[in-house]
Parts: C-alpha cells; sequence; structure tokens
C-alpha cells in the first residue's frame, strides 16, 4: 500500500486531495493547526489526523516518518497562513502571513531532504505573479515565464515566490524531488465560505444566499476586475496529474483559463438563485466608513494561463465555471440554513 502526507490536510484543498488518496487505497496521514475539519468525516479523509503545529521543526521531523519508516511516497505541503482579500490585502496580517508560511516551508523542505521522502508537491499561488502585468483587466499576463522581474502585490505573493525558490533549491542542491504549482483561485463545497477568509466565489455564494429578495448584494470595488476560478474537482485532478509524471518539476498553473468580472461572478450566483438581486460596488471612503479599511480588491485582472501544463501533461481543466458555481451554491445555501436555523 502506498502512503501520502497531506500537510494542510484540514484545509479546503487538503481535504478534497485527502478523500481522492483515500479512495484510490493510499494510507494517509492529515496535519493540520486545526482541531478537526470542519466539514469532512476524518474517516473518509485519512488514517491518521494529527493537529499539530507545522511551525515546529521537531514536529515536522516526526511527521516526515512514514507509518512502517520506508518513506512516504507522495507529500503534499498546502499548509499556509492565507485567507481572501479581506485577509491578505488590507496590511494588517502581513507579519503573521510571511512569518508563519515561510516557517512551515523552511522546515518541510529541510526535514523532507533528510528523511526518504519520494516525491514532494508544493502549492504555489498566481498571487506571485508580477502586479504591472495585470493591471489590464482584458489582458492580463499570468504566463510561468512572466514571473520575474518579480513584483507582486501582496506580502503573500512574496512568500510563495520566496518558497517556490526555496524548494527547487532544495531539488538541485539535495536531490529533493519536487513538484511546484501555482494555484488560481480554486473554488467548491466543503470550504471556507464565511468569516473573512473565504475567496470570491463562496462569499458570493453566501451573499447571495442570505439576501432577501429584491435586496441588494455588496461587491468590493467597480466590479470589473477580473478573474479565473478553478473547480476543486478539477483542480485535485490537475495535481494528481503533474505530480505522477516523471519529467517536469514546474512551476506550472493550475487553474481555469475562463475569465470572468467580479460582476459577472456575482450575477452568476445571483441567477443560480433566482432570486432578484441587484448589486452594489463598494470602494474607497464608502467602504472604509462602512468597515474601516480601504476596499482590497487585488490586482485589476488575472487568469491563468494553461499552455505549459497542456504541452506537459497532455490534458486539461474542463468543467465549466457555471456547473462548479452551481454546485457550490447549492452547499453554501445549506449551510446559511442551516446555520439560520441553529441562532
Amino acid at each position: 500500500m502506498k502512503n501520502a502526507l497531506v500537510l494542510g490536510g484540514g484545509g479546503f484543498i487538503g481535504g478534497h486531495l485527502a478523500y481522492r488518496l483515500k479512495k484510490e487505497g493510499f494510507w494517509v496521514r492529515v496535519v493540520d493547526i486545526k482541531e478537526a475539519h470542519e466539514f469532512w468525516d476524518h474517516d473518509l479523509i485519512c488514517d491518521e489526523y494529527v493537529q499539530g503545529d507545522l511551525r515546529d521543526p521537531d514536529l515536522v521531523n516526526k511527521l516526515m516518518k512514514s507509518p512502517k519508516n520506508n518513506g512516504f511516497d507522495e507529500v503534499y505541503q498546502l499548509a499556509a497562513d492565507m485567507g481572501g482579500a479581506g485577509y491578505i490585502f488590507t496590511g494588517d496580517n502581513d507579519a503573521n502571513v510571511m512569518h508563519n508560511s515561510a516557517l512551515i516551508n523552511l522546515n518541510v523542505s529541510y526535514e523532507a531532504s533528510k528523511q526518504n521522502v519520494k516525491r514532494i508537491f508544493y502549492s504555489s499561488s498566481a498571487c506571485m505573479y508580477p502586479e504591472h502585468n495585470q493591471l489590464d483587466p482584458n489582458n492580463p499576463n499570468c504566463e510561468e515565464s512572466s514571473a520575474y522581474p518579480a513584483n507582486p502585490d501582496s506580502e503573500y505573493g512574496w512568500e510563495k515566490l520566496f518558497s517556490e525558490r526555496l524548494f527547487l533549491a532544495f531539488n538541485r542542491n539535495y536531490n529533493l524531488d519536487v513538484r511546484v504549482a501555482r494555484f488560481h483561485n480554486i473554488f467548491g463545497p466543503m470550504g471556507t465560505w464565511e468569516g473573512g477568509k473565504e475567496k470570491a466565489p463562496a462569499a458570493m455564494c453566501r451573499k447571495v444566499a442570505e439576501t432577501p429578495e429584491g435586496e441588494s448584494i455588496e461587491v468590493w470595488g467597480t466590479g470589473k476586475q477580473t478573474r479565473s476560478f478553478l473547480y476543486i474537482d478539477d483542480c485535485v485532478e490537475a495535481m494528481l496529474r503533474f505530480m505522477r509524471q516523471d519529467t517536469f518539476k514546474g512551476p506550472v498553473n493550475i487553474g481555469s483559463e475562463e475569465m470572468v468580472s467580479i460582476n459577472q461572478l456575482a450575477e452568476m450566483a445571483i441567477d443560480i438563485s433566482n432570486k432578484k438581486l441587484s448589486i452594489g460596488n463598494i470602494h474607497g471612503q464608502e467602504f472604509v466608513t462602512k468597515y474601516g479599511f480601504e476596499c482590497p480588491i487585488g490586482v485589476m485582472g488575472r487568469n491563468s494561463d494553461n499552455k505549459l501544463y497542456k504541452e506537459k501533461m497532455g490534458w486539461e481543466v474542463s468543467k465549466p465555471l457555471i456547473d462548479g458555481m452551481k454546485q457550490t451554491y447549492a452547499w453554501i445555501e445549506k449551510q446559511v440554513m442551516a446555520h439560520a436555523q441553529a441562532k
């Protein structure tokens, strides 16, 4: 039986990945700073769930030892201090985001190089791409080769770029077999949908589900900023295909090329709900007055460039955004209703 270690497996992507690995017959150890996964039954996603702080090098050393001490076949490093725009772009969490995530990656890369880890996957982010290539909402440039000269729009992006280089340096100097991928806005059920760390699709679905007929939902900024969003099932499939080929280390994008504006994303959620709602765009001083900080919107345009992935893998993601949003909205609507009934 093969075995896998999923670091950050108590999170959204980690939970779905661990579930897939268990279905494939892997022995799976999940590690997260959270006491338990918020939505998954542990029997479905792992054989062993460890609550622990990956900033502790001694703990990481112990976790890298597989059950029979014969080395993990696959290690997935998904753990990070992160969240949505309200967490990443206000500036209030910059030191924690950089310090916590960098410490985790320093520990994981070092200990993985010492242990019998057969291959490790590092999850980077599209946030590491230069801000100056993402000013035009209609023509963003997120081709992998555009990463330098570096100029991410957030400290989260700078840390991701540093950690990419860290893992690739351990590959060069210590023969750590790594795979580095840059995620572009992964979404779907069984993830954070409230509290400030949720991503845009979950936030739109929650706002629409919570808002009574005839009222308005808030969209940060002008709503003209563009993004692409990849459904979680396609993300997991893309990860595994990349992880299990032997010739290409990356970095490579994992995302969708179906670009929409944030207003279009909101309209999609409204259409799915069959409610009659309007959109209210808030930004600038109005946002400061209401929330106490300037509206965080990130770059004006971002879209995954999948040419390199298709070239190397011979495969591409296929699920239309509308299909993923329908499944996500149905799940979040149930969460909103259950939350309301519990009050």
